[in-house]
């Protein structure tokens, strides 16, 4: 019998027993019945394929848009399997099957030491002085949380403020936002549980190390600003959800309240609120003289934003007086000098600039110029020493100039190589601050900047087993299909043969304005050594050339994003890196959205395809969680046209039954209530129903884990074995 028919019977009567399976209740029929399906599937080598996947109910539910029809056979996946005994089930049978591929893959132990040694190294954040003290996160290597410190000088060891090790057993208890108050006395967190955006705001005494009673509950993403008197603070905060929508119920009808150390929450008084508009955010900040109130409103991700000002000594429940009232521009406000307000904006300046808006005249006709835009992209701010340090990137490499208050360049920081830079924050009155800077072969290390001198002197440098002398990272650009030029940076072992045949890693993103900088990764570091190439492109949609970068690739332009992705994978086959069985994709978030879209688009191109926590359902998408945010970048399906360019790339919509696609891991998180876990599971059940070539499609689903923010050490090593290893097997790298 061919081996692909013998394999087909094999797995015919392995559906038979998985069907079987379901069907009885006896214990011991049911774990007889287990041990043989286990067996059959583990008597082939893992390359064998995976046909025998867990039975998915099949729906007849059909919506219309715009008198079109459209199938949704997997609605049923969208409860979650804290409220559905079938979805429970049907992901603890996913998670079966991939575990028994995963684990029966010879090299997958060899990448799980490897990453463990590589990951054990110390690493800290970029400090923050506060009230003549240091604050900052370190890691000693293995800990699966970051512990937060306070030390008396930059350099120094520190003493332990909170160590989130110790919430949880399993690591799944994570240490949020950070807030300490003007005199250093107050630190005010956030603490999240299982990867969710939810936090529990808590204070503690900095110098007794002691808890406060305060606890403030369902605020999210942070933003807490301490008065100047240390006596309590803003925040952000929602309403309780229905029970059972936790993880799933619309990020709707934020609060500003302000809380008085010692009261309870219900005590707190409501500041903000914009109950015409539930689905508008807000962030406030507040002067470091103590003048200003300033509270940014934005209706969507998109960085375009209203401003509105208030006087800091006015009562709580005092009105705002407006100085931006539309959503035609961004203003990001980062510091004052008196009376004049300091913003980024992109307002006749897609590059963007720097503007000084009066709060005793706001409004757009009274702005003035600061610093002008230029060729470079413009990405952050600080005001610092009477000088603003000016963040660049310059075809996706950092630039640090030194701004007078004039706005004149009057020198520039001397990083140590090319690669991204990031930091400089600190009060105004400060003439010291810190950045930290890393490529794809170094890793992060952290530098003091003395704003007199003009002098960097690295402060922690890690101590990594890996020779970055090593390797080499080379930045070339390629055509997309409409002739745009797009940048991309391919990193690999120096000497390494370029013959069409080496197993190649790309990655994107690609949205919400978010560049893709260079930075060093373990991951990375890990897949290198094994003789992989690691490509990044910096595809359009993101914001390494500005606002009109990130425009062409949003809403009905989306597939431009696509295409850059395309392009850049063809690129790669035609400069003899790779050929499309060796080559793989991977994206999260965003970026699985693009890795799902991609391979559907282009399913004969790739040889392996690993989309996490990807926006898969392009119809449903804004109907969870954040998802109204997003639908200035992705438009809505209420819209007739942007419907249809939803519909022509939604990655769960555009899989084709009897079609042969790549080998994949789809990856998300239960408790992820940002990209809710629903698209995983609804376009891996279709892939695999779809799934007609011998190659495997599993689900790999993470317990107690969310979008990424807050996921411990031990489970972040355990993902990237299993990366690596399913890549290892379905690259063919095991033949290398």
């Amino acid at each position: 019998m061919p081996g692909n028919l013998r394999q087909s019977a094999q797995a015919a009567f392995i559906r038979v027993l998985f069907s079987t399976l379901e069907q009885w209740s006896n214990p011991i029929f049911r774990i007889i019945l287990t041990t043989i399906v286990l067996l059959l599937q583990g008597s082939a080598h893992a390359k064998q394929p995976i046909t025998a996947y867990p039975e998915t109910r099949r729906v007849e539910h059909i919506d219309t848009y715009h008198n079109v029809e459209v199938s949704d056979p997997y609605r049923w996946l969208e409860e979650d399997p804290r409220n559905s005994p079938e979805v429970a089930q049907w992901v603890e049978d996913q998670n079966q099957v991939a575990r028994n591929y995963l684990d029966r893959i010879k090299h997958r132990e060899k990448f799980q030491s490897r990453l463990t040694e590589l990951w054990n190294y110390e690493r800290t954040s970029v400090p923050l002085k506060i009230a003549g003290r240091y604050f900052f996160h370190k890691n000693n290597g293995l800990q699966n949380q970051a512990v937060f410190y306070v030390a008396k000088k930059a350099d120094g060891q520190g003493r332990v403020l909170l160590d989130p090790n110790t919430w949880s057993d399993d690591g799944t208890v994570s240490l949020g936002s950070t807030e300490v108050s003007e005199n250093g006395r107050y630190l005010a967190y956030g603490r999240r549980e299982a990867g969710s955006d939810w936090s529990t705001i808590r204070v503690m005494d900095v110098d007794a190390g002691t808890q406060l009673d305060d606890e403030l509950s369902w605020t999210r993403w942070g933003n807490i600003v301490w008065n100047a008197q240390s006596t309590g603070f803003f925040y952000t905060r929602y309403p309780e959800p229905e029970p059972g929508k936790k993880f799933l119920s619309p990020t709707i009808n934020p609060m500003i309240y302000f809380h008085r150390l010692g009261d309870k929450q219900a005590e707190d008084q409501l500041v903000y609120r914009r109950p015409d508009h539930s689905k508008w955010s807000f962030w406030l900040q507040r002067t470091e003289d103590d003048q200003t109130l300033v509270l940014s409103i934005a209706r969507s991700t998109d960085p375009q934003n209203q401003v509105w000002l208030r006087p800091v000594e006015a009562p709580l429940d005092s009105e705002w007086t407006a100085a931006v009232d539309d959503f035609e521009n961004e203003f990001s406000f980062f510091g004052n000098d008196g009376n004049q307000l300091f913003f980024v904006t992109d307002l006749s300046a897609p590059t963007k600039r720097v503007v000084a808006l009066d709060a005793n005249q706001p409004g757009r006709a009274h702005l003035s110029e600061v610093i002008p835009a230029n060729d470079a992209t413009l990405t952050d701010v600080s005001f610092l020493n009477g000088k603003f340090v000016a963040s660049y990137l310059k075809d996706v490499v950092s630039q640090v100039r030194i701004v007078s208050r004039a706005g004149e360049q009057v020198s520039h920081v001397e990083l140590p190589g090319l690669g991204a830079a990031h930091g400089f924050d600190g009060r105004q009155n400060h003439t010291e601050t810190f950045y930290a800077f890393t490529s794809y072969t170094t890793p992060t290390s952290i530098f003091r900047y003395d704003l007199t001198s003009g002098l960097s002197t690295k402060i922690r440098s890690p101590a990594i087993d890996f020779d970055r002398e090593k390797y080499e990272v080379r930045q070339a650009f390629y055509q997309s299909k409409d002739g745009t030029r797009v940048p991309i940076m391919v990193s690999h072992r120096k000497g390494l043969p370029l013959d069409g045949n080496r197993p190649t890693l790309l990655y994107g993103y690609g949205g919400f304005g978010i560049p893709l900088t260079p930075q060093f990764s373990v991951e990375y570091a890990t897949w290198m050594e094994a003789g992989g190439v690691l490509a990044v492109p910096n595809l359009r949609g993101g914001g390494e050339y500005g606002e009109a970068w990130h425009q062409a690739g949003k809403g009905v332009s989306k597939q431009n994003v696509f295409d850059d992705f395309i392009a850049a994978a063809e690129w790669l086959i035609a400069e003899k890196y790779t050929s499309s069985k060796k080559l793989a994709i991977m994206g999260g978030s965003n970026g699985g959205l693009l890795v799902g879209a991609v391979m559907t688009q282009r399913p004969d191109l790739f040889g392996a395809c690993l989309p996490s926590v990807g926006v898969m359902d392009m119809l449903r998408y804004d109907q969870f969680t954040a998802g109204h945010f997003w639908r200035d970048e992705y438009g809505s399906a209420s819209d007739p046209e942007q419907f249809q360019a939803l519909l022509a790339y939604s990655p769960y919509h555009n899989l084709r039954p009897e079609q042969n696609y790549p080998a994949t891991m789809v990856m998300t998180a239960d408790t992820d209530d940002r990209v809710v876990p629903l698209h995983s599971f609804k376009f891996g059940a279709r892939l695999q129903f779809a799934q007609t070539s011998p190659a495997p499609v599993l689900l790999r689903i993470e317990t107690r884990a969310g979008h990424g923010a807050g996921t411990p050490t031990s489970k972040r090593i355990a993902a990237a074995a299993d990366r690596w290893a399913f890549l290892w097997e379905n690259l063919g790298m095991d033949s290398e």
